[in-house]
This record gives structure tokens, C-alpha cells and sequence, in this order.
């Protein structure tokens, strides 16, 4: 397992659970507003942690914390997943994955075999706009619909969450996605905010020209009536 560092401690990551947060690699998709976007981008340029001085570390604290939260880049391209998630479970812990959606195999794989405690799944826009929101304008949606549709099932606890952001997300987008994961278990629309690396930002500057100068959030008054 390719790690690229972690937090130690997290009382938001993980909900009602202290947890640590693992970050991984590579991903397939563009998103340009994605917070990470030397993970996806340049992954090979960012440092890593062995695998065995994460473990050193979860042996030291595991009567403090109650599980992990393993995030991205999109974790389920590490082929070696499963076999990191099992050694974490040995331990006595908990295990999140953050996922977008793209590989249901392994999501399946990992509800199947009873392996993931919690999952969390972005859902980037409504079915429509999904493929210019992601940097893939010919997106092939079948993947991410097939990820919406186990997830609730209900096999495993789950969210599916939107990050916010005003060049994407209006009001008829969001009633394109509750159209689209109505009655579903939990659902949370999170503000769109700037880490001065985001992907556009590391893109050749005629890709950047695709997109906006800068990226804005919506107020919490804006944000209210979405939730409404």
C-alpha cells in the first residue's frame, strides 16, 4: 500500500469515532477543484510512509483511537487494499473508506466479505453534468450509477456527500440529484473551500483556460437554501 501520509487524530473524518486518516495516491478522475490535486496528478513526486511505521504507529494508539479513515486520491485503485484494510481490522479498529464511486467491483468485494465499516461516497453533480464536473466530458456514468445503487442496499452504513462549489452547483443541479439517491441513508453538502492546491492550478495553462480563474464558494445563507 502506497501511503502518502497521515493525521494522526480526527473527530470529523470518521463520524462519532476518533479516528487517524490515511491518504493515498493516484485517481480517475480530474476533478479541477479537487484539494489533493498533487496526490492525483503527481503522485510520484509526494512522499510516502512505509506501510510498516503506519502500523507502528496504529499499535502505539489503538486503545485510543477507534478506527481509520482511508482516503485519496480514490483508494480503490490500490490493488493492495484489502489485505491493508484486513491487517488494520486485526488490530480491533474500525475501517472508512472514501471512494468515488468509479470502481463498484471492490466495493462490492469489500461489503461482500464484511471488510469496510463505513463508506463514504462523493456524488459530484447530477447525472447530466457529471462528466464536465469531473474533468471527463465523455465519462462513462455506468461505474458511479452501479456505486449509488450498492450503497443503498444498505449492507454497510453510508453517505454520500457533495463538495459545493458556485461554477458547477445551482439549485436544478441539485434537485437532478435528489432525483437521482432520493431516499437515501445520509447526505451532506460540504462548502467548497481554496487549499491553494487544487488540481487546475497544476494543469499545462491551456488546460486551465477550460475553466474558471478561480473557483468561489456559496455564503451559509446560499448553502441553507440547498439544504432546504
Amino acid at each position: 500500500m502506497v501511503i502518502h501520509g497521515y493525521n494522526k487524530t480526527t473527530l470529523l473524518d470518521y463520524p462519532e469515532h476518533v479516528a487517524c486518516t490515511v491518504f493515498t495516491g493516484h485517481c480517475n478522475m480530474r476533478c479541477p477543484f479537487c484539494h489533493n490535486g498533487d496526490l492525483v496528478l503527481m503522485p510520484g513526486s509526494q512522499p510516502t510512509v512505509p506501510e510498516e511505521e503506519f502500523f507502528a504507529f496504529l499499535n502505539k494508539r489503538k486503545n485510543i483511537l477507534e478506527g481509520v479513515a482511508i482516503t485519496g486520491g480514490e483508494p480503490t485503485l490500490q490493488k493492495d487494499l484489502p489485505e491493508f484494510i484486513e491487517r488494520i481490522k486485526d488490530l480491533g479498529l474500525l475501517v472508512k473508506l472514501d471512494s468515488n464511486g468509479m470502481k463498484p467491483e471492490v466495493l462490492r468485494s469489500l461489503i461482500e466479505k464484511g471488510t469496510v465499516d463505513y463508506l463514504a461516497m462523493d456524488i459530484k453533480s447530477d447525472k447530466a453534468h457529471y462528466g464536465e464536473t469531473i474533468g471527463i466530458p465523455d465519462l462513462d456514468l455506468g461505474p458511479v450509477e452501479e456505486s449509488v445503487a450498492l450503497l443503498m442496499e444498505n449492507k454497510v452504513p453510508y453517505e454520500f456527500r457533495t463538495t459545493v462549489i458556485k461554477e458547477f452547483h445551482n439549485k436544478d443541479i441539485f434537485e437532478g440529484i435528489a432525483d437521482w439517491i432520493g431516499g437515501c441513508e445520509k447526505y451532506f453538502l460540504q462548502s467548497y473551500v481554496d487549499s491553494h492546491r487544487i488540481l487546475k492550478d497544476f494543469l499545462p495553462d491551456e488546460e486551465k483556460l477550460k475553466y474558471p480563474a478561480e473557483f468561489t464558494a456559496y455564503t451559509p445563507e446560499e448553502m441553507k437554501e440547498f439544504e432546504k
